[in-house]
């Protein structure tokens, strides 16, 4: 069943610039080449507010990890910070492709953004890409003094599969405490492996991120097992958390043509009955990263709402 006479006729043009890709296997490799030699050709992001820097640090594995980080260019006191995972279905993306937008939130939210380069799949399996997120967090509190921020101030927030990895972390973070979270914030998240297999809702999913995209992306992340009734570690896919009481404050937003609509509403739902504070946004129309490729009314209205909810937390006085 088709969802075109749903689409918001502002993001039409959006669409054309995001075509829906069918990812697999070998598509993967030219994929990764292509937005390799995009970035490469864009070169180093610049604004006139912003210190933009490359730091690595040690991984969980014996690897390194880049970490890309953000700060604004005149700042007094400790800032609160934002630690960004970026996109990509867990197979694809980097951090420096989220530069621009990073540098936009340290400049209107007031912060620090430390973003991210975790290990991708099905080069690296979970635990690994969430495990690179943690040694980040870590990092984060510990160089909290050398770096201006204030360690009772971070967020963890991050786009589809940076979400799903944003949402794990603040699980992973409740559970083994020491590097605590104050919000999380979860654009269209990834969440729930499960969504594989289930009945589809037929007006999600037809536009850039399909069901088949979802299945090549969770499967390459968690292996053969993926939307199974097999026990699954809920680091790696957050909606099989059994509780999520004790997290911290949450911002989901998602777009209602969006293939993640349903596990993102019913995680919203768990979080409310755990007792976390919840705001939740669906944005009837658009699709699966309609904020990214075009400027139309309801791109900035999502804007709006998520600078707001980040602000409130970061700036709670």
């Amino acid at each position: 069943m088709s969802s075109r006479h749903l689409v918001d006729p502002e993001l039409w043009a959006g669409l054309e610039m995001m075509p829906t890709l069918g990812f697999s296997e070998e598509m993967l490799a030219p994929t990764r080449a292509m937005m390799a030699t995009m970035i490469a050709e864009r070169g180093a992001v610049e604004h006139p507010d912003v210190v933009s820097e490359e730091r690595r640090i040690a991984g969980p594995d014996g690897n390194e990890i880049l970490l890309m980080v953000h700060r604004p260019r005149d700042a007094s006191g400790p800032l609160p910070a934002v630690l960004h995972m970026h996109g990509g279905g867990y197979v694809i993306g980097s951090a420096p492709m989220s530069t621009m937008s990073n540098q936009r939130t340290v400049v209107d939210a007031e912060c620090v953004v430390v973003s991210v380069d975790y290990r991708l799949a099905p080069e690296t399996r979970h635990p690994g890409p969430v495990e690179d997120c943690w040694a980040a967090l870590r990092w984060l509190h510990d160089q909290a003094g050398a770096l201006g921020v204030d360690p009772a101030r971070i967020a963890v927030m991050g786009e589809s599969a940076g979400g799903g990895l944003a949402a794990a972390l603040a699980l992973l973070a409740r559970d083994r405490g020491g590097a605590p979270i104050a919000h999380q914030h979860l654009i269209y998240p990834a969440i729930d492996d499960r969504t594989c297999t289930r009945e589809p809702n037929p007006y999600v999913g037809e536009f850039v991120w399909t069901l088949e995209s979802n299945r090549f992306g969770w499967s390459s992340l968690l292996g053969p097992d993926a939307g199974s009734d097999t026990a699954i570690d809920y680091y790696g896919a957050a909606a099989r958390a059994p509780d999520l009481s004790g997290l911290p404050s949450t911002y989901i937003a998602v777009g209602a043509l969006d293939l993640f609509v349903d596990e993102d509403i019913d995680y919203a739902q768990r979080l409310i009955r755990a007792g976390v504070p919840t705001e939740l946004h669906v944005y009837p129309g658009a699709f699966h990263g309609f904020d990214i490729a075009v400027d139309a009314t309801v791109t900035k209205t999502a804007y709006r709402n998520s600078l707001a909810a980040l602000r409130r937390a970061l700036h709670p006085d």
